[in-house]
């Protein structure tokens, strides 16, 4: 028995010294770029999956930041750098953006007034992310420091630009972490991803894969639009990131530079389209089975009873509505026989039913996991829309700004979602959205129609996000994904100038065969004519 215990102990030691050196061979420096909201809460997950598989990961981050607070006992490290801006400078951009979005909802006579407004807006954002940029790129302290830290990898949200910069200073691989950009132009002009306008719909355009002729044509309109719009500030980037590079280039061909793309959907959520190798979908990585609720939280949700619940939330960035909007919203939750748990931070409505109670906060995943919701309504965020797909649960969607038009179109095009228009709800309309759902069976089909989709993978999508932070660290980059339209320009990648070589040597031969003919005849003329004349 002892020679047996002894055995096992040595084995056991071989295990672990086997173990110790293969760790240092696994395990990567990751430096990572952030983006506030809900961008940041989809990196914190990745964050702490590496974390967990022994991965160092620091995070690049402004002590004006709001969402990110760098902690002590945080698993993650934090480089934290000075900007010439407070807090409240990105709460007011913010607050600017979501109340452009409110008001200004853009329709066929004002979209260009709407998206000269919305120029101005990115305009803000841009300068406030260049002043980040100078932080970081000329401090030659932190920068040296970043350099002499040895980093494997740059994760970055392109949504914040200068993360690929940074990047490149470092001489290291990075890969992008995105919904979408603005526009989606950086995808479509940086990534080289093809985007037919015959049936890819643009960002933003609302519109889905089925297009009718007039359709096309807004769809065909909003490419160029946003590309025009966007064109503006791509030029003092352009400049920008020329100075810093010390060299002329340009801010599509640093961003083409990058390894992989992780986008933060799945094929639940897009529309059929065609994609390349170094883009990865890990739509709903944040996504995961419902855990308990609290107690107070449980027995509000069990006195439903048969009639289960609702769940409610505008998301995090909508602090507060009008006297009159919140209660036209409470009136209509009102006349449901469901209860319904509302995130609010504003004033209590004063038309507040008994089945309602507003929370601060919700624990929004665990109550839609939970057996007896039966409702979602959502104002269209991508993780909230995942998390409803995740469980298998309908929504009445009431979209606010950004992404989430677009967001619900694709649920409701999907038969998920009934979409309400904010600007214009009323208490009958609320009320009609949610009797539709709740009671018109096939909304609750096609939500779990698209979690059976969602769950229906090799592995899951916070698997495949990090599996490819691994590989990128393995193989010090990810080229053999890259398609050769990075080093093609523009009329090269139209075959603009094979189409012209063609054209011209078509018109060539065109143009010796009408001389022939002409030859011939005047030959053949002048032959008649002799002949008659002999």
């Amino acid at each position: 028995m002892a020679t047996k215990a002894t055995g096992s102990k040595k084995y056991l030691q071989l295990l672990l010294f086997q173990a110790a050196l293969l760790g240092p061979v696994f395990c990567g420096k990751v430096l990572i770029w952030p983006t506030e909201g809900s961008h940041w809460l989809n990196v914190k997950i990745v964050i702490d999956e590496l974390i967990r598989r022994g991965h160092n990961v620091t995070v690049l981050v402004s002590n004006a930041s709001l969402f990110i607070q760098p902690r002590a006992d945080a698993m993650e490290k934090f480089e934290v750098y000075n900007v010439p801006f407070k807090k409240d400078t990105i709460e007011n951009v913010i607050e600017d953006g979501v109340a452009l979005w409110v008001n200004n909802r853009p329709t066929a006579l004002t979209f260009w007034k709407f998206y000269r407004k919305l120029e101005k807006q990115f305009n803000s954002w841009h300068h406030m992310n260049r002043l980040m940029c100078d932080a970081v790129l000329t401090n030659h302290e932190l920068m040296a420091h970043l350099k002499s830290s040895g980093y494997d990898l740059l994760l970055s949200d392109p949504v914040t630009l200068c993360g690929d910069l940074v990047a490149v200073k470092l001489a290291i691989p990075f890969m992008y972490s995105l919904r979408f950009s603005p526009a989606s132009t950086m995808e479509r002009h940086c990534g080289r991803i093809p985007a037919p306008p015959s049936y890819a719909p643009a960002a933003l355009s609302e519109l889905t894969d089925h297009m009718s002729f007039g359709e096309r044509i807004k769809n065909m309109l909003s490419y160029h639009l946003q590309d025009f719009i966007f064109q503006s500030y791509w030029g003092e980037w352009d400049i920008y990131y020329s100075k810093i590079l010390g060299r002329p280039t340009t801010l599509c061909e640093t961003m083409g530079k990058a390894e992989i793309w992780l986008i933060r959907t799945y094929w639940d959520f897009e529309f059929p389209r065609p994609f390349l190798p170094n883009f990865e979908f890990v739509g709903g990585l944040h996504c995961q089975p419902a855990k308990p609720l609290p107690k107070e939280m449980e027995e509000f949700v069990q006195s439903s009873g048969k009639h289960g619940i609702v769940v409610f939330s505008l998301g995090s960035m909508v602090y507060n509505l009008s006297d009159e909007k919140s209660n036209i919203i409470a009136r209509a939750l009102s006349q449901i026989p469901q209860k319904v748990l509302w995130r609010y931070k504003g004033k209590k409505p004063e038309t507040l039913g008994s089945n309602t109670r507003i929370y601060d906060w919700i624990p929004q995943n665990d109550l839609l996991g939970h057996p007896l919701t039966k409702a979602f309504i959502t104002h269209g965020g991508t993780n909230g829309i995942y998390e409803a797909i995740y469980h298998g649960i309908p929504m009445v969607g009431i979209p606010m700004f950004a992404d989430q038009h677009d967001n619900i179109a694709h649920m409701r095009a999907k038969g998920a979602a009934v979409a309400l228009d904010f600007s214009t709800l009323t208490t009958q309309d609320l009320a009609d959205a949610l009797k539709t759902v709740l009671n018109n069976s096939t909304y609750k089909e096609n939500a779990l129609r698209l979690s059976k989709v969602h769950h229906d993978q090799p592995v899951t999508p916070l698997d495949r996000a990090v599996f490819w932070v691994e590989f990128v660290m393995r193989h010090k980059g990810a080229k053999h994904l890259r398609p050769a339209a990075h080093h093609l320009t523009w009329y090269q990648y139209h075959s603009l100038d094979v189409l012209a070589f063609l054209f011209t040597c078509t018109a060539i031969a065109v143009f010796i065969l009408v001389k022939c003919c002409v030859f011939c005849c005047r030959k053949c003329g002048k032959g008649i004519v002799k002949r008659k004349k002999e």
